[in-house]
C-alpha cells in the first residue's frame, strides 16, 4: 500500500471505534473478518473466489459458514459480483452482499446493545469532540455570524447557547481585569511617572541625567547605578578632540562622598593610620588643610602600609571663617568611586571609633510608595480628573520628589558618632550632583553658562522672597564682600587660556542664579573672551597663587541651604509659562526676586601632570552643584558648547594622562581583584561562543593566561627566581659579555667599583626551555606540585577572598629612583649624566636587597610606548629582550622584533585519546564486558574533559620561563595614541624582574622591553617610562 493510500486508510479509522475495522481493500487478498456479536455467537468471514472467465480480474468475496447454517451457503450471481464490486472492497466488512441472508434469526437484546455500546459512544465523542480551538460562535457558516456573539450568548442560535454559555465560564476565556492606569495619558501623569522610575531603580540608581543619557547612550548597569557606557554615534575621534581643543563634559555624580565632621586634630589623628607621608602629601597639607586646594591620595588598613589597599581618594576640607584660636569642629568630604565606598567607609568607622546612634534614620528622603499608597494615589488621581478644583480649596503643594531620592532605605542609617573622639562620619552619597568638563574651553563655558547671583538690598522683600536663606545673607556685609571677590574671580577665568594654567586643585566656591534663564536659542561654542583680562597683574596672581582662602568658602557645605534651594526650585512648566507671556518672544527671562540662588563649588583638575610630555594635557573643572538642580545646570552646557562622554571617554582620559583607572588598575585592592575576576569571566564567555575553529588556541601560542593577569604567581616566581640567583651569583660584566657588548664597558667599569651585581641576561634569568612538550609537561611531579601551589596563591586567592599577598609599589622615593634608573643615556651625554647623578644612587646589588627586602613581591605602575609597529591591547606579555634581539635591532633598523616559536598542545592529544576510549569503553560495556581503569588517569581525564579547548587548564606552570623570553609584567590598558601617533600602553611589571632587567642592560638601551598580544607570535619592542 503506497502512502498515499496508508494516509486515507489512517483519516478514515480515526474516529472509528475498536472492534469496528474498514478493510484496507485495494486488492488484498488475505482473509479479513470482523467477529459480529449476536444470540448465537456466530462469526462469518470473506473467503477469496476465483473470478469469472468473463468478469475482470477481481477478488471476489465468498460467503462461508458453520456447517450447522446450511441456509447461509449459498453462492451468489455473477451480477451481483458485477454491481458490488466497488463497494465491497470500501465498506463494512460482513453482510454487505444480500441483508436477507446474512441477518441471523434470533438475537438476544441485553447481549446485542452491549456490543453497541462502544460505537455509540465512540460516535457520541466523535460528533461533541471540538476538532480545533475555534469557539463555538466561530464555527457558524459566515451568513448566520452576527455582531457582538462573543459577549451576547442570546445572539446565538438556541441550541448553541448552552454550549457557548460553558466557554464563556471557563477562566481562559474570561475578560482581564484592564488596569486603570495602562492609558498613555495616566502613564504619562507626573506623580504615576516619578512612581514608577522609582520602582524601577530599586536595584541601579538612576542619576539626574539618566533619562537624557538614556535616548543618546549605549546605558550599562554597573556598580548599582545606570550609566552611560558610550554614544549610540561614532564618537572616538570627537571625544579626543573635545578634550584636547573644545570641552568633554561628563557626570560623576555616582561618586560616593563620605563626611568627616569633627575636631581637627581627632580627624587627622584618626585617618594618620591610613596613609603614608612615603606616598605623597596626605591630609596634613597646609594647602589642603586650609580648603583652598583638593588632595588625593591613597588609602590603606589601619597601620598596614604598604599592604591591603583600599583604594585612591580625593578629599577638600571645608574652609574656615576667621582666625579665631578656638578649636571648632572642621567637615572634610572623601569622594571615593562607588566599588571603593564600603570597603573605606568600614576602616573609617573603625579608625574612628563610630557606632550607630538610635536615631540615625530621623532625616530620610522620601521613599517608593507602596503598592496600597500607590492605589490610593491613583484613586486621587482619578478623582482629581473628573471634577474641577474648588475656587476655595486651598491649593496645597506636596513635596517635589527628586528622581533618584526614592532609593534610601529608612531602616538603613546614613550617620555614625564616636562617643570617644566626638568625629561624626555621614554618607553623602547621592546628596550632590558632580560634572566634570574637560578640555581648554571648560572655563568659558562655566562663565558663560553661569552668572553670579545678584545682592539683595531691599530688607523688606525677605518675608516675599522663597530664598529667606540669601536674603539674611546679603545683611552681612563681609560675606557681601566675599561674594563680590568671588564674582571677580570668576570673571577672570574667562579671559584664561586653558585651566593648566590655575594651580592644580584650586577650589573656588560660588552662589550663581538659575542657569535657565540664560539658556541660548540654538547651540554655541563658548571662546575665551581676551577683554576681561586686561588685568595683567591679576590674572598672574591668579595663576601663580590661587584662589584666596576665603574665597573658597561656599554655602554648599550647608545642608540645611541645599534642601532649602532644592525644594524651592522653579519647576521647567512655570519657565515655560513665562516665557510664553513675553512681549517680545525670545527675550531674556527676568525673574526679579524670585531667582533661584544656588551654591555651587568649583574645583580645577589638573590633567597629566607626570612625565615630560603634553603636560596639562586634559585638565578641567569639576561642579559640586544641590541634589535637585542635575539637568538645569546640564543642558546650559550642552547649549554652549560642550560634547558629553561616558565611561568609554573617562577610560580613554585617564589613558592619555598616563594615570591608572578605577578600579580596572589597583589590583592590590579588593574591588580590583573583584573587578579582574569578573572581567574574566566575561572574557571566557565570550571566547567560548566561537567555535574552536573561529578562535585562537592560545596553548600554541604560549599564552598561559589571556583573560586575566596572574600576578600572585608573577610576583612569585620573581621572588623565587631572585633567591635562586642570590645561592649561585653570576658576574653580568664578564670579559665575554664585554666584548660581545662594547656599548657596556663604562657601565663595568662603574659597577666594578660598586661592587658584583645582579643579572638580567635572559638566558641566566630563565631556565634553559627544552621542546614544547617538555616545558609543558604536567604529568612530572614538580611540575604538580608547582601546579598545586599556583592554583591556591591564584584561584584561592582571587576566586575565594579580595586579599592579596602583593602590593604596587607607591613610594615616591623609589619611584624616583626607578625612574632615573630607567633613562636611556647615549654615549656622549654619560659625563654628563655622572655629574647630574652624583646626588643619586647606583644601581647595584646592595641597592636592589635592601629595596627588595622592603618590598619583596611589589608591582610598579609603568608606560609603555612602542618604538616601531605595534598596536597593544589588554593583557599584553611585557617580556625582557635577549641580547641578540639587542644586536639585532642595533644593526638593522627595520627590525621590528623577534617572534616565538608555537608551541604544542599536549592536552588536545590527550583529550583525542581520551574520547576514542571512551568510545570504546563505551562499545565493550555495551557488549557486557568491564572495563577498569585507573583513578589517577580518570582523574587527568575529567580535567582535560571539562577543560575549554584552546586554553591551559588546571593550575599554570610557571609564567616567567614558558616562553623563549622571560616574562616581566602585563598591560592593562592599551590602544593606538592619537597623540602620540604610535601604540601607547600602561601596565604593571614585576619590581624583582625590573631590577634584574635594568641591571643588565647597557646604557643606551635601559628600559627596553617586549611586547607581545595574547593572539599572537611576533614580539614588538618598547620603552619603560616610569613617570612621577
Amino acid at each position: 500500500m503506497s502512502n498515499a493510500r496508508e494516509k486515507k486508510h489512517a483519516k478514515k479509522m480515526r474516529n472509528q471505534p475498536t472492534n469496528v475495522t474498514l478493510s484496507s481493500g485495494f486488492g488484498a487478498g488475505d482473509e479479513r473478518g470482523v467477529k459480529h456479536h449476536n444470540g448465537n455467537e456466530k462469526s462469518f468471514q470473506y473467503q477469496k473466489q476465483e473470478p469469472h472467465s468473463g468478469a475482470p480480474q477481481h477478488q471476489q468475496p465468498k460467503l462461508t459458514h458453520i456447517p450447522s447454517e446450511p441456509c447461509m451457503n449459498e453462492q451468489p450471481s455473477k451480477g451481483q459480483c458485477r454491481g458490488e464490486k466497488g463497494k465491497g472492497q470500501a465498506g463494512w466488512r460482513g453482510g454487505h452482499q444480500g441483508a436477507t441472508r446474512e441477518i441471523p434469526k434470533y438475537i438476544t437484546a441485553s447481549t446485542f446493545a452491549r456490543a453497541r455500546v462502544a460505537e455509540i459512544n465512540a460516535m457520541l465523542k466523535a460528533v461533541t469532540q471540538k476538532s480545533s480551538n475555534s469557539l463555538v460562535f466561530q464555527t457558524l457558516p459566515r451568513h448566520m455570524r452576527r455582531r457582538a456573539m462573543s459577549h451576547n450568548v442570546k445572539r446565538l442560535p438556541r441550541r448553541l447557547r448552552e454550549i457557548a454559555q460553558k466557554e464563556a465560564e471557563k477562566t481562559e476565556h474570561q475578560k482581564k481585569e484592564h488596569s486603570k492606569n495602562k492609558c498613555r495619558k495616566a502613564r504619562r501623569c507626573h506623580s504615576n511617572l516619578l512612581s514608577e522610575f522609582n520602582r524601577r531603580q530599586k536595584k541601579n540608581v538612576w542619576l539626574e541625567t539618566h533619562i537624557w543619557h538614556a535616548k543618546r547612550f549605549h546605558m550599562v548597569k554597573k556598580w548599582g547605578f545606570c550609566l552611560g557606557e558610550r554614544p549610540t554615534i561614532k564618537s572616538y575621534r570627537a571625544s579626543y578632540r573635545a578634550m584636547t581643543k573644545h570641552c568633554l563634559l561628563q557626570d560623576l555624580s555616582y561618586y560616593c562622598c563620605l563626611e568627616l565632621n569633627g575636631k581637627e586634630e581627632e580627624i587627622l589623628k584618626a585617618l594618620s593610620r591610613m596613609c603614608s607621608i612615603d606616598a605623597g602629601l596626605t591630609f596634613a597639607a597646609v594647602h589642603f588643610l586650609s580648603g583652598k586646594r583638593q588632595g588625593s591620595l591613597v588609602l590603606y588598613r589601619a597601620d598596614k602600609y604598604p599592604e591591603e589597599m583600599l583604594g585612591p581618594i580625593t578629599f577638600i576640607w571645608k574652609p574656615e571663617r576667621g582666625t579665631s584660636t578656638i578649636p571648632v569642629n572642621r567637615k572634610l568630604w572623601l569622594w571615593t568611586h562607588p566599588t571603593l565606598k564600603e570597603d573605606i567607609l568600614t576602616e573609617l568607622k573603625i579608625v574612628c571609633q563610630c557606632v550607630q546612634p538610635p536615631e540615625a534614620a530621623a532625616s530620610i528622603p522620601e521613599v517608593v510608595l507602596t503598592p496600597h499608597e500607590e492605589k490610593s494615589n491613583i484613586k486621587q488621581t482619578e478623582n482629581c480628573r473628573k471634577r474641577k478644583r474648588d475656587d476655595g480649596e486651598k491649593n496645597t503643594n506636596p513635596v517635589k520628589k527628586i528622581v533618584g531620592d526614592g532609593t534610601r532605605n529608612p531602616s538603613q542609617p546614613y550617620s555614625w558618632t564616636s562617643s570617644t573622639t566626638g568625629i561624626v562620619v555621614s554618607d553623602l552619597t547621592m546628596e550632590m550632583n558632580r560634572y566634570r568638563l574637560i578640555g581648554p574651553l571648560s572655563h568659558s563655558i562655566l562663565t558663560e553658562a553661569l552668572k553670579t547671583a545678584s545682592v539683595y538690598t531691599e530688607v523688606e522683600d525677605a518675608e516675599t522672597v522663597p530664598h529667606s536663606w540669601w536674603v539674611e545673607t546679603c545683611k552681612n556685609p563681609d560675606i557681601v564682600s566675599v561674594h563680590h571677590r568671588q564674582e571677580a574671580i570668576f570673571e577672570l577665568l574667562g579671559g584664561i587660556a586653558t585651566p593648566a594654567e590655575i594651580p592644580a586643585g584650586t577650589v573656588l566656591g560660588l552662589t550663581v542664579g538659575d542657569p535657565r534663564v540664560n539658556l541660548p536659542q540654538k547651540k554655541s561654542k563658548a571662546l575665551p573672551n581676551l577683554e576681561k583680562c586686561q588685568d595683567k597683574e591679576k590674572v598672574r596672581q591668579l595663576c601663580l597663587e590661587g584662589v584666596p582662602v576665603e574665597c573658597a568658602h561656599s554655602f554648599i557645605w550647608n545642608q540645611d541651604i541645599c534642601k532649602s534651594v532644592t525644594e524651592n526650585q522653579i519647576s521647567e512648566k512655570e519657565l515655560n509659562q513665562m516665557r510664553s507671556e513675553l512681549m517680545v518672544p525670545g527675550s531674556q527671562l527676568n525673574l526679579g526676586h524670585c531667582e533661584s540662588k544656588i551654591p555651587v563649588l568649583l574645583i580645577q583638575q589638573p590633567g597629566k601632570v607626570t612625565g615630560e610630555d603634553r603636560l596639562g594635557w586634559g585638565s578641567g573643572w569639576d561642579i559640586l552643584l544641590p541634589k535637585g538642580w542635575g539637568m538645569a545646570f546640564w543642558i546650559p552646557f550642552i547649549y554652549h558648547g560642550a560634547r558629553v562622554g561616558g565611561l568609554k571617554e573617562a577610560l580613554m582620559h585617564s589613558r592619555y594622562k598616563g594615570a591608572p583607572s578605577i578600579p580596572d588598575d589597583f589590583p592590590d585592592c579588593p574591588a580590583g581583584i573583584l573587578f579582574a575576576i569578573e572581567q574574566e569571566n566575561n572574557l571566557l564567555e565570550n571566547y567560548k561562543r566561537h567555535p574552536p575553529a573561529k578562535r585562537p588556541n592560545y596553548i600554541k601560542l604560549g599564552t598561559l593566561s589571556p583573560f586575566r593577569c596572574p600576578w600572585e604567581q608573577l610576583t612569585r616566581d620573581w621572588e623565587s627566581r631572585s633567591t635562586a640567583q642570590a645561592e649561585s651569583p653570576v658576574s653580568p660584566c664578564s670579559s665575554a659579555n664585554a666584548k660581545s657588548d662594547p656599548g657596556r664597558e663604562d657601565l663595568c667599569e662603574m659597577e666594578g667599583e660598586q661592587g658584583p651585581q645582579l643579572s638580567c641576561d635572559p638566558e641566566t634569568l630563565k631556565d634553559k626551555p627544552g621542546e614544547p612538550e617538555e616545558m609543558m609537561d604536567t604529568d612530572s611531579p614538580g611540575a604538580a606540585a608547582a601546579g598545586d601551589t599556583a592554583d591556591e596563591d591564584v584561584h584561592g586567592s582571587n576566586g575565594g577572598g579580595t586579599e592579596s599577598t602583593f602590593c604596587v609599589l607607591r613610594s615616591r622615593k623609589l619611584l624616583k629612583l626607578l625612574a632615573a634608573w630607567c633613562q636611556p643615556v647615549a654615549r656622549r651625554n654619560r659625563a654628563a649624566l655622572r655629574a647630574s647623578r652624583m646626588h643619586e644612587q647606583e644601581l647595584t646589588r646592595a641597592t636592589c636587597l635592601s629595596i627588595l627586602r622592603d618590598y619583596p613581591r611589589s608591582l610598579v605602575w609603568v608606560n609603555l610606548s612602542l618604538i616601531k609597529k605595534g598596536n597593544p591591547e589588554l593583557h599584553t606579555m611585557i617580556c625582557i629582550p635577549s641580547k641578540d634581539d639587542v644586536l639585532n635591532l642595533n644593526e638593522d633598523r627595520l627590525y621590528c622584533g623577534p617572534q616565538e616559536s608555537r608551541h604544542s598542545d599536549p592536552f588536545k592529544a590527550k583529550a583525542q585519546k581520551q574520547k576514542e576510549k571512551k568510545k570504546v569503553e563505551k562499545e565493550q560495556i555495551q557488549e557486557g564486558g568491564a572495563i577498569q581503569v585507573v583513578a589517577g588517569e580518570q582523574r587527568c581525564a575529567i580535567a582535560c574533559a571539562e577543560g575549554t579547548p584552546g586554553l591551559w587548564p588546571g593550575p599554570l606552570p610557571e609564567v616567567t620561563g614558558h616562553c623563549s623570553r622571560a616574562l616581566l609584567g602585563f598591560v592593562t590598558q592599551g590602544d593606538f595614541s592619537l597623540a602620540a601617533g604610535c601604540g601607547e600602553a600602561l601596565g604593571f611589571v614585576s619590581l624583582t624582574g625590573l631590577l634584574e632587567m635594568l641591571s643588565g642592560q647597557p646604557a643606551d638601551k635601559k628600559g627596553l622591553v617586549l611586547l607581545r598580544t595574547p593572539a599572537s607570535l611576533q614580539y614588538r619592542f618598547a620603552r619603560i617610562i616610569i613617570d612621577i
